[in-house]
């Protein structure tokens, strides 16, 4: 179990993470602005910091710069963002973060980033200031490819139900292959299994609690598979 603290102005995406986060066994702490994050790490320290970029008070690059230059900077630090350039992505990268994601965020990635760095956390307490800031550039490196960061969610919103012959577009970049295949992959199961959560918890191997939240992340329609809909 980690300590994590989730820095966040708006509410719902507040609430989110410290569910799935909370869900996964670690202990949670949320801020919703620059001066509350201040004070928790003035006070503790976090595991993991998951910082958003724009908020009212202070933006979070601002916010890590600060606590860089200050010596609090001894945890990983991921930042968030649905508005956010790549230059700013690599601006908050060569201060320190250790990663990226774009909101909305998925839970599949969300949980990869956590675990990411959480393991480079543990890595860093071994190594030297210097080390520990080139491993962090290295691995920001492999979080998100030139031109974008990882996107976090399908563009494909009403993909029909998964058919024997259905194809997919494989010129399209892998984040967006897989989340396309994921969403049919669960309309499939849900329309052979009548919309019955439990069967097709049953049938992918998922908790019922992490599949309904797996659904929504990935903009499945609940309705779909239910007998009777049209």
């Amino acid at each position: 179990m980690a300590n994590i603290l989730v820095v966040d102005d708006e509410l719902g995406i507040r609430d989110l993470l410290w569910e799935v986060l909370n869900d996964e066994g670690h202990q949670v702490d949320v801020a919703e602005n620059a001066a509350q994050a201040r004070l928790f790490r003035n006070n503790e320290r976090p595991d993991l910091v998951l910082l958003d970029i724009w908020m009212p008070d202070t933006d979070g690059v601002t916010l890590l710069k600060e606590w860089s230059v200050g010596g609090l900077l001894t945890m990983p630090v991921i930042m968030m963002s649905g508005h956010a350039t790549i230059d700013t992505a690599v601006e908050a990268t060569k201060i320190g973060a250790l990663a990226f994601l774009e909101k909305p965020i998925t839970l599949q990635k969300l949980l990869k980033a956590v675990d990411m760095g959480l393991t480079k956390g543990h890595a860093k307490s071994g190594l030297s200031a210097l080390h520990s800031r080139s491993d962090a550039l290295g691995e920001s490196e492999n979080t998100f490819p030139q031109g974008t960061s990882a996107n976090l969610l399908s563009d494909s919103a009403n993909e029909p139900v998964l058919s024997p012959d259905q194809t997919f577009n494989m010129d399209k970049p892998l984040r967006d292959a897989r989340d396309e295949f994921e969403k049919a992959y669960f309309e499939f199961h849900l329309s052979r299994e009548g919309g019955s959560m439990t069967r097709v918890a049953e049938k992918t191997g998922l908790e019922r609690t992490h599949l309904y939240r797996k659904l929504k992340q990935l903009g499945v329609d609940l309705s779909k598979g239910k007998k009777g809909s049209h």
